[in-house]
């Protein structure tokens, strides 16, 4: 049934911070209020339409334009000429290479005397498409259809080249170079972890457990597609630009830059977001071109792409193909890891393509106690859509793996799987741990997550169903994946926030996240709201705007309640403070002496004299009514940086049935036991758990973006591109621990991203150990019902 809601007002002063108060946003959500950017209606709005390259991978040898530009609703085209001649690079800010990593020699070692590489990214392709779908030419027309119509009469010459969309044929030395700073396509090698160590622990072993899987490419795939309206006033030169985004200070930063404008000049305004998830983090040429083609053609300029446009050139994520071994002790010690990556960043590497890979080997040690580990990462071009962030942006893959790797040694060993977990498992005395990887974990309990889902499952129960299953022909299998990940802010990380009291105490609290379905607006009011000992209705929440809000690090990363949650706390203390000085002038008493409780100041020890935090603000506005060297006015700003990040982690267990004619795997239950700290608002939590935990079983039984030899996505809709429908969800079963993080006031641990990392390993081990029977011991994602039939016949004919 969940978790039931209160509302609001029904909640004292005080007591808002974890208690599941109702979504203040739901109402206007679903009451259709909600304006999202393509609601957004100008005057004289021309339509942004880009064409996008036929091929994989071609030379542009020509663009002919001309039958476009005749056509009566036409305003203008333009190809990467077009935008250089009139004063653009024709790029947009792109990822940079470290020359470290970029060149190494023959022994793996670093070159020297190498510069760092900055890969530009084209807003429109330059000489060479990269990947199919990569714009290539833009239209702008006063009908948005007419813009449509209008990129199918440009025309363009290509001199087609062989496309590489595999990641051993990208670097098998005999594919086409796609970028000339990588002419075997092999972008960058890098390494963490200590390979001396790691090869003796290795040595002494007395067994070795290896893995050979990967992750599959999947395509964010959010209800609302990319979108942008630009407006440009040239009398005071003043860009405006709103648009579905994760980060619009970023958006802001990326305007800039493209378009040799001071950043104060440009607004950034987000809308309504209909989803995210990683994907909106960056813009797109889309976004970039909307808001010059609003300057070059003084008017406003709308972009909305299409549901197939997003399939072909947003960003995808998750490809790596990966090997994996442990070195183990006569008890199933796990002593040592070891492994290599090979991770997909596309046609261009992105910032995020780049660390990802980085992020996964660094979190391959998951929740164990390991003494040595050194992992190797490949990163290759391939002439596929470029990769980057999506929902846990690395730790989705690195849990997948190093759970499949426990649950394959507790087989090799014959040990229970939950057995081996607990006996590995860091234990709680041992935190804050740096693991064999060099990630930092801050709090944990893992075992009792463990025992908690064990509990709500019945374990015992279950195995015992199980065996009366197999005997009658079914074949029931459990899989467990206990998960940790690294996220909600990081060292060095910044959030800017602002609580602002109104002479009326109305408060406005303003901070740099963006909300894009979380529940920000309800969280954040939660936290000042207990603070300032006021109810949560009496304060508005301000995000997604670069003229009220400066600064700001956006929402990725589940960095926002952590991050912004703890700023604002940090605000509204010195709200406090500042209102007990003028409330001790108001009750001629010393500040030192007066109490602040519940939403009142009082003089300890004479509760009788007492003031409100409504007539101190009144109180702060009145000049002639404050105490000396107390200015006018009631609000205070703040800014936060961690000490360092946070270290959610949790139990998910899959139960599924295998049919063995068909290969039909079957979800009959999940549980799920997380721990994300301390719990503002435990209802959001669940919805966050619940919405990941739907994603990651996508990527597990469904997604899967493939491209044919020629480069050509053949999953460019959802016709073809399978995501999982309510009714494949089957009624996830949550609890929760809680562990308080060291590295924020608040506690509280990253929630957005935990249940898709937690989820995936649970379901692929519950369908390996279900087909054990009929010998097979590896299944890979997603487990469709011809992967699946084709596992147990190869495994019956041998």
């Amino acid at each position: 049934m969940g978790i039931e809601t209160t509302d609001a007002d029904e909640v004292r002063p005080g007591e808002m911070v974890g208690t599941a108060v109702q979504r203040r946003e739901d109402r206007r959500l679903l009451t259709g209020d909600a304006r999202y950017t393509d609601d957004i209606q100008d005057p004289r709005t021309g339509y942004l339409a880009l064409l996008g390259s036929q091929y994989a991978h071609a030379r542009i040898e020509s663009i002919d334009t001309t039958g476009a530009e005749a056509m009566d609703e036409v305003l203008a085209v333009y190809t990467f000429d077009d935008l250089v001649a009139a004063g653009l690079d024709g790029t947009m800010p792109a990822a940079e290479l470290d020359a470290e990593d970029l060149n190494r020699d023959e022994d793996g070692d670093d070159a020297a005397d190498e510069d760092d590489v900055e890969v530009a990214r084209p807003l429109l392709a330059d000489d060479r498409a990269r990947y199919q779908g990569q714009p290539v030419a833009a239209v702008v027309a006063s009908e948005r259809y007419a813009a449509f119509d209008a990129i199918d009469a440009v025309e363009v010459s290509y001199d087609r080249l062989d496309a590489a969309t595999d990641l051993d044929d990208a670097a098998s030395g005999e594919a086409e170079t796609i970028h000339d700073f990588a002419p075997d396509n092999v972008a960058y090698e890098w390494d963490t972890g200590d390979p001396e160590a790691t090869e003796d622990v290795f040595e002494s072993a007395d067994h070795i457990v290896s893995l050979d899987t990967g992750n599959n490419r999947v395509i964010p795939t959010a209800l609302e597609p990319r979108a942008a309206v630009a407006r440009y006033q040239p009398s005071d030169d003043q860009l405006v630009v709103e648009l579905s985004s994760q980060n619009p200070h970023a958006v802001q930063e990326r305007l800039a830059e493209t378009l040799d404008m001071p950043r104060h000049r440009i607004t950034v305004r987000v809308p309504d977001v209909g989803g995210g998830f990683g994907a909106k983090l960056q813009p797109y040429s889309g976004h970039l071109l909307a808001a010059w083609c609003a300057k070059d053609l003084d008017r406003p300029v709308k972009w909305q792409a299409r549901r197939t446009d997003d399939f072909l050139s947003m960003v995808h994520a998750r490809r790596q193909d990966t090997t994996i071994e442990a070195a183990l002790d006569e008890e199933g010690q796990i002593l040592g890891l070891r492994g290599e990556i090979d991770a997909d960043l596309g046609g261009y590497p992105t910032g995020g393509g780049i660390g990802i890979p980085r992020g996964t080997a660094g979190m391959l040690c998951g929740a164990y106690d390991v003494d040595a580990a050194h992992v190797t990462v490949r990163g290759v071009i391939t002439n596929t859509a470029p990769i980057s962030a999506y929902r846990g942006a690395g730790r989705p893959e690195a849990a997948y793996t190093i759970e499949r790797l426990a649950s394959a040694c507790a087989r090799a060993l014959d040990i229970d799987p939950a057995e081996f977990r607990r006996r590995n498992f860091i234990a709680p005395g041992a935190f804050p741990e740096e693991t064999a990887l060099e990630m930092e974990y801050d709090s944990g309990e893992y075992a009792k997550a463990l025992d908690r889902a064990l509990e709500m499952l019945d374990y015992d129960a279950f195995r015992e169903r199980q065996e009366a299953a197999r005997d009658e022909g079914k074949y029931l299998g459990v899989g467990f994946s206990s998960y940790v990940e690294i996220c909600g802010g990081w060292e060095g990380d910044l959030e800017s926030g602002q609580v602002r009291v109104n002479a009326d105490g109305q408060v406005v609290v303003l901070t740099g996240t963006q909300d894009t379905g979380q529940g920000h607006q309800t969280s954040y009011a939660q936290v000042v709201a207990d603070e300032l000992g006021i109810p949560a209705d009496d304060i508005e929440v301000v995000e997604g705007d670069t003229d009220k809000v400066t600064e700001g690090g956006g929402t990725a990363g589940s960095r926002s309640l952590p991050m912004a949650g703890s700023v604002l706390q940090r605000s509204a203390e010195k709200i406090v403070e500042k209102g007990r000085l003028i409330a001790a002038g108001e009750l001629e008493a010393a500040p030192e002496d007066v109490e602040f409780e519940d939403g009142e100041y009082h003089v300890a020890g004479a509760p009788d004299r007492s003031i409100g935090f409504r007539e101190v603000a009144e109180a702060a506005y009145d000049p002639g009514d404050l105490p000396e060297d107390v200015e006018p006015g009631l609000e205070a700003s703040s800014y936060f940086e961690p000490e360092g990040s946070t270290a959610p982690f949790g139990t998910h267990v899959a139960v599924v049935e295998v049919e063995p004619r068909t290969g039909e795997v079957s979800l009959e239950r999940f549980v799920a036991v997380d721990d994300v700290g301390p719990q503002v608002n435990p209802k959001l939590v669940e919805g966050q758990i619940m919405g990941g935990i739907a994603q990651g079983i996508g990527q597990t039984l469904y997604e899967d973006g493939q491209y044919d030899e020629s480069g050509n996505l053949a999953t460019a809709s959802l016709q073809d591109y399978a995501i999982p429908k309510s009714m494949d969800v089957p009624d996830i079963e949550w609890d929760s621990t809680v562990t308080p993080s060291p590295n924020n006031p608040l506690g509280v641990k990253g929630v957005g991203e935990a249940g898709t990392i937690g989820s995936m390993a649970a379901v692929v081990n519950a369908a390996i150990d279900a087909v054990e029977p009929l010998g097979v011991d590896r299944l890979d994602m997603p487990l469709t019902n011809e992967r699946v039939w084709s596992a147990i016949e190869a495994a019956d004919g041998e």
